[in-house]
């Protein structure tokens, strides 16, 4: 398999760009997106076999079930860093080793777990971006990692894209093995 092919795989639908526009509309579609995901994902997994969900989307990827997981995991952090920077002047958030979590014995669990906390968390996650103003969107917080100020209208939409994102791993891998 070449780089490029890697690539592809890693990123079925390319890398996060940054929008120029974050107009209110665009903001309540990005929310539409993050509402809709726990349902888009339960219809695409809950019906796989185990060995169907322990199938890597790529080689030296991670399994369908550690991408389900790391999705719950990854949300309850954003929804935590949500509130601080709206809770806190640009507080500094605590980052997390995602791929060290996706190993965890938790990660190997039936991914029925993971879809139940996803339900709740994006319901408490989108009542409270509905919920939202624009100067809320505007408000930052600090991501030690990279070393910058990240907006809530950005980060926002880096979730949606994760949403599209991880979604489409595992549709591109169903459709590769000829699932249903």
């Amino acid at each position: 398999m070449t780089e490029e092919e890697l690539e592809i795989l890693r990123f079925p639908i390319g890398k996060f760009k940054k929008p120029e526009d974050f107009s209110a509309q665009v903001i309540q579609q990005f929310i539409a997106d993050i509402e809709a995901f726990p349902e888009k994902l339960k219809k695409e997994v809950l019906h796989l076999s185990d060995e169907q969900l322990d199938t890597p989307y790529r080689p030296e990827g991670w399994t369908i079930r550690q991408v389900v997981h790391h999705c719950a995991d990854s949300h309850i952090n954003s929804i935590v860093r949500f509130k601080l920077a709206l809770t806190e002047d640009k507080p500094v958030i605590k980052p997390y080793e995602e791929n060290k979590w996706a190993e965890l014995t938790d990660a190997k669990m039936p991914v029925l777990s993971a879809l139940i906390l996803l339900e709740g968390v994006h319901q408490k996650w989108v009542f409270l971006l509905k919920s939202m103003s624009e100067s809320d969107f505007k408000r930052t917080f600090v991501h030690p990692q990279h070393g910058r100020e990240l907006a809530l209208d950005v980060n926002t939409a880096i979730y949606a894209w994760h949403c599209h994102h991880h979604l489409a791993h595992i549709i591109e891998l169903k459709k590769s093995k000829n699932w249903n």
